[in-house]
Order: structure tokens, then C-alpha cells, then sequence
């Protein structure tokens, strides 16, 4: 193998790969090493990565706090790229199938419900990824899951971007199937390939298609509304006292209502794809404050809106569709698309009701994918201590996500999301509780703090409370506790973990968050440059502080990364008491000299 050691941090301008090529400490040897080994000390030889691992342009800093240099976009342009991933129509399906089953004031009263909820849960995640740098699975582990209770997270979100690929992929299926009469399991196969090219070059190429796409999208979804505006005023008035197809009845039922939130609620975790692009936000300043704020405001939570209003919109459109189509049918979006299209376009609605399917389907799917691919990686690099690249998890991802198409998934809707929720709201409610609870009476430490060095295997706090709270809530789903519990089992898992989360951290005192100061830039160190580097010991590159940790076993600083990665090394860092003092250097600015006083200057922790 050929490998190379990974870019520097201050190099890169993305999209593009970095011009200088990589940073290597003066004195560090080199070596071909392999992923996963580096072990052996100082005088070992420099970890080198995979080539697919060693380039950030496509890598994205997966594994990693993503770097100040290399967060060159504005807040507007990376607002526009995350909520353009918020394209998808299976909103319009899960809206439809709510109101399908529990009529439309029962349905209705769900989907705006389960909004509140995941807007609230979603603003201080938002803001820390954000503010942080950080994806979903690093804020998790710092946010009271500790290193290794965040594993099951990973597959928590892992399987939430196959589900929902599936989902969308036989959503663009149905549509091919209807424009070109292309079989369904072809059309499986075409949109799964489909967005492969777009994934593995990364944030730039995604950052592209979904702003050239976008025009399209936005014509695409207004223009039936606006049809319907006009040729049939008065299906809003019926479609309000619709009572679904399985009879439910128009008047408002308590168990109607909880089935419908649980099922609306499965989209909880999209704040995690969301997080993926929110990661790259540029630092909040004066001079950008109010564009900042408001940026992550819409990026975070605020996709729920535009997602309640489509999942809303998305039943009507099946409701005016039904008696032309058949419920089968009006479930699939692309039905109704056309039906609404066809008093002003005639035999050009067939064509233009595919072409908007398709975009839409590819602008999520590119993103459901690239945010596997994140998840897949954070799972395999602590459970094997490798990282071949992020790439490659993209092809296991969506290799799952067509088998599920294959499968027929789509015919599942309800119960599938239903099930799935109980497991993401637990998550979710338990990662927001300690962001606005426990970091704020103290029981849990104000930053967020990612790397295994620092970090307890498993913090009960956080992964107690979703584990607690997804097995109540699920046995409660299964029926174990009555109609009323099966169907409100997603508020007992938001309830559950909401009040867990800060009494196991009030009766552990908080022990378990972190399992020793952070000397490098935990609270209290000051650091006079937000771009000041170390060199890592290990692969011999050039990291922004908040990636590096004091390592014992190497006797200097080590990237996030390595440190992940290293299998041998006993996790000497977190034994007390310390082997020794752990020297470290002077930090780097990116001008090549050296930080100040305040960077901490010469000293051993």
C-alpha cells in the first residue's frame, strides 16, 4: 500500500484538495505504517493513511473536529446546502399515511405536535455542532454517552440514513416506473448508483448540486399548490373533514393522535444530517452574529417547518388524488404530483411530475448517504481501530438501503417509523437534555469534549437514560402496558429520557464525563489563536488544538484520530496515576510563528 499521511488543517480550501500538500514535524521519521497500527513511541515510524483517508476534500474530516481553515464557506451558503437536503418527498408520504389512517384533525394535530418537539430537541444540538465543529456522534459522546456508549448511536443513525435512503429510493422508483415504465426493482438499483459520484467527492460537490438543483426544487413544489389554488378552491374545506380511508372519522382521537405523533416523531433524528453540514459553519464573530444565529437557526431545527408543512401539504395532495387514483396510489408521490399538474400541463405532467421526484429524491439521497458514510465510520473505527476512508462505507450503506428497497419497505411505512422512533427520540431528548440541563447547573462540563483520551468508555448520564427510556418505551409500543401506553410510547421515551438524563448525572455527581482535565484547550486554557496547531506524534500532521490530546504512550501530542485508531496502547492516558508529564511544544499559528503566552507556551501537564 501507498499511503500517505492526512493534508494539513490550514491548507485546505475546499472544495478543493489542498495545494501544499501535508505537514510533517521536522523531526518525525517517516514510514509506510498502515491504518490502525501506530504504536511504538516516538521514535516509531509516522502513521500513514489509506489514500481515500488522507484526502480531506472528500474525507471531510469524518472522524474529526472539522478545522477553522478549513470552515471557508458563509453561514448562508451552508444553510442553503443543509436545508437543501431537506428536498425529500417522503414527508409527503408519512404525511399522507398519517392522515390516511387517523383522519385529518388527528393527523394533523400529530404532525404539528411532533414539529414542536423535534424543533425544541433540535436548537442546542444546532448550536453546538455548530459552535463546536463537531458531528453528531462527537457531540454526542461529550454530551453524557462517554467514547464507546456512543457506538450505539452510530447504528442508530447509521440505520436511520438507510431507512429513509430506502424510502426516498422507492419514492424515485415509483416515479421512473410511472414516466418510463422502468421495472422497480431496475429503478431500486439506478437510484441507489446514482449518487455514488456525488458522495464520495464530499461537502464541495454536495454543496453544488444541491444549490444548482435548487431552482428546480422550489418551482417543482409550489406549482401544484398553485394549480390546485386555482382549479380546485374548495378541496381545503373537504380535505378538513376528511376522516381517512381506515375509519377513523374526522373528530379528534386520543389514540389516533399518539400513533401519528410516534410515527411523525421518526424524523427526530434528521438534526443529525442537518449536524453533518452544520459542523462547517464558520465561527461566530460580531461582524456575523445575526447571520450566524439565524442560519443555524434554520438549518438546525428550523427543517421541521418546511417538513411539517410538506408532510401536511403531502396529504392533501394524496386526498385530492384518492378518488382518481386509489389510496395505493395517492400514497406513492408521485400520484398526486400528477393528478394536481395536469389541468395546466396536460400530457407534460407525466415528464415534469418524474423530473421533480427525481431531484428531489437525489438532493436527499446524496445527503442520506454521506451522512452513513459518517456514521458507518465513527461505528467501525472504535470497534476495529481502522479507518480505511469514508468512502467505503458509503457502498455498505447503501447496500443495506437496497436490500430494504428490495424488500418492499415502502409497504411497512407506519409501523417501521413508528418502531424506530421510540430508539431516535430516546437518543435525541437525552443528547438535549444535557446540552440545556446539565451543562447549565454544572452537573455536566460546559464544552463539549470528543476525544478518547478525555473520555470515560461509557457515561451512564446520557446512554443510561436512552437505554432506560428506549426499552420502556418500545415494550410500551409492543402493547405491554395498554392501548393508551402503545400509543403515546414516543412521549414516554422523550419523557423517560428528559428526566434521567440529569438524575443519573446529579447521582453519579457527574464523575463520568471526563476521566481527566483537558491541559490542551479545555476550559481555562487560553489559547490566543483559534487556528494554532500541534503536530501530531503519531502521523506527523499539523492539527487545530481542539484535535489534539496530551498522550502519555507517545510523549507528545496526538491527533483525535490516532488517538482513536491506537490499539495498543492501554489507554495509559486515562490510568491514574500518570506514567509521567507529557511534554508538549509550542503551538503554530498559521503565519508559522509561534502562539504567545497565551497559547500555553512550553510546558508538561
Amino acid at each position: 500500500m501507498t499511503d500517505t499521511a492526512p493534508p494539513t488543517t490550514a491548507d485546505p480550501r475546499p472544495p478543493e484538495p489542498p495545494a501544499e500538500g501535508r505537514v510533517r514535524a521536522p523531526s518525525a521519521p517517516t514510514g509506510p505504517g498502515t491504518v490502525g497500527s501506530g504504536t511504538g513511541g516516538p521514535d516509531a515510524p509516522a502513521r500513514s493513511y489509506a489514500a481515500l483517508a488522507a484526502d480531506e476534500s472528500r474525507e471531510d474530516y469524518s472522524l474529526r473536529y472539522a478545522p477553522h481553515s478549513f470552515r471557508r464557506w458563509s453561514p448562508g451558503t451552508v444553510a442553503g446546502t443543509a436545508l437543501g437536503g431537506i428536498a425529500y418527498l417522503a414527508d409527503f408520504a408519512i404525511g399522507a399515511s398519517i392522515v390516511f389512517t387517523y383522519g385529518f384533525t388527528s393527523g394533523s394535530a400529530s404532525i404539528l405536535t411532533a414539529a414542536v418537539i423535534i424543533f425544541v430537541t433540535g436548537i442546542p444540538i444546532a448550536r453546538a455542532c455548530a459552535t463546536y465543529g463537531l458531528d453528531m456522534d462527537l457531540v454526542t459522546r461529550g454530551a453524557g454517552f462517554g467514547y464507546f456508549g456512543s457506538t450505539l448511536t452510530s447504528l442508530i443513525y447509521a440505520s436511520f440514513t438507510f431507512i429513509f435512503f430506502a424510502l426516498e429510493g422507492s419514492i424515485m422508483a415509483q416515479a421512473m416506473h410511472q414516466a418510463v415504465g422502468l421495472p422497480v426493482q431496475a429503478g431500486y438499483l439506478l437510484t441507489t448508483l446514482i449518487v455514488i459520484p456525488i458522495v464520495f467527492r464530499g461537502m464541495g460537490a454536495l454543496a453544488k448540486v444541491q444549490a444548482w438543483t435548487q431552482p428546480v426544487w422550489i418551482i417543482g413544489m409550489i406549482l401544484p399548490f398553485l394549480v390546485l389554488a386555482f382549479e380546485a378552491p374548495d378541496s381545503w374545506g373537504a380535505f378538513s373533514s376528511f376522516g381517512g380511508t381506515e375509519g377513523a372519522g374526522s373528530g379528534f382521537s386520543w389514540l389516533g393522535f399518539g400513533m401519528g405523533t410516534g410515527v411523525a416523531l421518526s424524523l427526530i433524528a434528521q438534526i443529525g444530517e442537518q449536524a453533518d453540514y452544520l459542523r462547517f459553519m464558520p465561527a461566530k464573530t460580531e461582524a456575523n452574529r445575526r447571520r450566524w444565529n439565524l442560519a443555524v437557526l434554520a438549518a438546525g431545527p428550523g427543517w421541521v417547518i418546511i417538513g411539517a408543512a410538506k408532510q401536511l401539504g403531502g396529504a392533501f395532495l394524496a386526498f385530492v388524488a384518492l378518488e382518481a387514483v386509489g389510496t395505493t396510489h395517492a400514497l406513492e408521490p408521485i400520484a398526486p404530483q400528477i393528478e394536481a399538474l395536469r389541468p395546466w400541463l396536460g400530457g407534460f405532467a407525466l415528464p415534469a411530475a418524474a423530473i421533480f421526484v427525481v431531484v428531489s429524491q437525489v438532493k436527499i439521497n446524496v445527503t442520506n448517504a454521506y451522512s452513513g458514510s459518517l456514521s458507518w465510520s465513527n461505528f467501525f473505527s472504535r470497534i476495529t481501530h481502522r479507518h480505511p476512508g469514508r468512502v467505503w462505507y458509503i457502498f455498505l450503506n447503501l447496500a443495506i438501503a437496497l436490500t430494504l428497497m428490495e424488500m418492499n419497505m415502502f409497504a411497512a411505512l407506519n409501523k417501521l417509523l413508528g418502531f424506530y422512533s421510540n430508539v431516535g427520540i430516546a437518543w435525541i431528548a437525552a443528547v438535549a437534555a444535557d446540552l440545556v440541563i446539565n451543562k447549565r447547573i454544572g452537573l455536566s462540563p460546559p464544552y463539549i469534549e470528543f476525544k478518547r483520551a478525555y473520555l470515560y468508555a461509557v457515561n451512564p448520564a446520557g446512554f443510561g437514560a436512552m437505554v432506560i427510556a428506549s426499552t420502556v418505551s418500545i415494550l410500551a409500543f409492543f402493547g405491554l402496558f395498554g392501548p393508551y401506553a402503545e400509543a403515546f410510547s414516543t412521549f414516554i421515551a422523550a419523557g423517560l429520557a428528559v428526566t434521567l438524563c440529569p438524575l443519573i448525572a446529579w447521582a453519579t455527581k457527574g464523575k463520568y464525563y471526563l476521566a481527566r482535565p483537558n491541559p490542551v484547550n479545555g476550559p481555562g486554557v487560553a489559547i490566543e489563536e483559534i487556528t494554532a496547531t500541534h503536530t501530531c506524534a503519531v502521523c506527523a500532521t499539523a492539527y487545530e488544538l481542539p484535535d489534539i490530546a496530551d498522550c502519555p504512550a507517545h510523549a507528545g501530542p496526538v491527533c483525535s484520530l490516532c488517538c482513536s485508531l491506537d490499539a495498543t496502547c492501554g489507554d495509559a492516558c486515562r490510568k491514574a496515576p500518570l506514567p509521567g508529564p507529557v511534554p508538549l511544544p509550542l503551538p503554530t499559528v498559521s503565519s508559522g510563528r509561534p502562539a504567545g503566552a497565551g497559547g500555553g507556551g512550553p510546558h508538561a501537564v
